[in-house]
């Protein structure tokens, strides 16, 4: 470690901005409640929430849909793709996220939802191409706090703004309510799994050291776990650069589960089962999980399980993914390997000729 605490490997200083999601849930609450409420659209007559985006963006729209489908009376379509359905028109709040604001299928999809007279709102850092297109087509262009080094360490300051966005519309009574829950939730995995901390008190640098070599393949239960499973799978892709999968019950039962057994020689020696759990299973969740680790654990190498901490469904979800974030980091770290840069995105996005998320 440098004598700033960071370490040298980490160029980005990706960890500390990880480390940093209690304050920019804080700042961003803190800002995003300051936006008057008549710069909102009005939610009279509308019929569906659609939130497109990308990446380490889009997930904020996975993360509204599953975290306030208990209390939201409209649906939630989660977009990601580059042009919007034929059932988005005036009677639709589409929320597009892009954290820098260049993401091109983004840009893509916004346009298109303002060309079909749809309730945009833009989320992004100040002065973006996204945000320029929004004030151009007359929708709303909510900033989000800049500063942050790459989209998928900014979840406190894309989720934000959207939570707020749903309460104020009248849409939402507990959104703001929940976003504190959910930071003081990751204050406390924060101070637990923080890098002072050292394996095995520290939950997610244990994970990590014992996920090694192996490749996870993440499972959770229902929607809120299928969430949390797939950002896993995101993390260990982006941040340690590793192969990684994950899948949600029920639905891996009825396919996933007949994969294992064929090539369980080696299968064992490979993969490692990460479970992912919260407090708002479903009751009949426990049993999947249970009879399905018992006929597939001979296949894997180790079972490990990951438990959410938190009040309510918000604070469950992203106390997985924090963990989730940081566990990758420090398997990141030590293999030797940078968790900032995604140099194969990089590459890519140059011969598109598209920026990223």
């Amino acid at each position: 470690m440098t004598a700033a605490g960071r370490d040298p490997l980490d160029t980005l200083g990706f960890l500390d901005a990880v480390c940093s999601l209690p304050e920019q849930l804080d700042a961003a609450r803190r800002a995003a409640l300051e936006v008057p409420v008549d710069a909102f659209p009005s939610a009279e007559g509308l019929r569906n929430i659609v939130v497109c985006g990308m990446g380490g963006s889009g997930i904020s729209g996975d993360v509204v849909n599953v975290a306030a489908n208990n209390e939201l009376e409209l649906p939630v379509v989660v977009l990601k793709q580059i042009r919007t359905p034929r059932f988005v028109g005036p009677d639709s709040l589409v929320i597009a996220v892009s954290y820098s604001g260049g993401t091109d299928e983004t840009l893509s999809m916004a346009q298109s939802a303002i060309e079909a007279g749809a309730r945009v709102v833009t989320i992004s850092v100040a002065d973006s191409p996204l945000a320029q297109l929004a004030e151009r087509g007359g929708a709303f262009a909510f900033p989000c706090l800049g500063g942050i080094p790459v989209p998928r360490a900014a979840i406190g300051a894309l989720v934000t703004p959207i939570f707020v966005l749903l309460s104020r519309m009248g849409l939402l009574a507990n959104g703001v309510d929940a976003l504190v829950s959910a930071q003081d939730q990751i204050g406390r995995r924060r101070d637990a799994c923080a890098p002072g901390v050292d394996a095995p008190r520290n939950e997610a640098r244990e994970i990590a050291r014992r996920i090694g070599r192996t490749i996870p393949l993440v499972y959770g239960g229902g929607a809120l776990g299928g969430v949390a499973a797939y950002r896993w799978k995101c993390d260990v892709n982006e941040n340690a650069k590793a192969p990684a999968y994950s899948a949600q019950y029920p639905e891996l039962d009825h396919n996933e589960i007949c994969a294992w057994g064929q090539h369980g020689d080696v299968t064992r020696q490979l993969l490692t089962l990460v479970e992912v759990r919260h407090g708002f299973e479903h009751e009949q969740l426990d049993r999947h999980f249970r009879f399905t680790r018992e006929i597939i654990e001979e296949a894997v190498h180790q079972v490990l399980e990951v438990r959410a901490e938190g009040s309510t469904r918000l604070a469950q979800l992203l106390d997985l993914m924090y963990q989730g974030d940081l566990a990758s980091a420090y398997l990141a770290l030590a293999n030797d390997v940078d968790p900032g840069p995604i140099e194969a995105i990089r590459v890519l996005k140059d011969r598109l000729g598209a920026p990223s998320a």
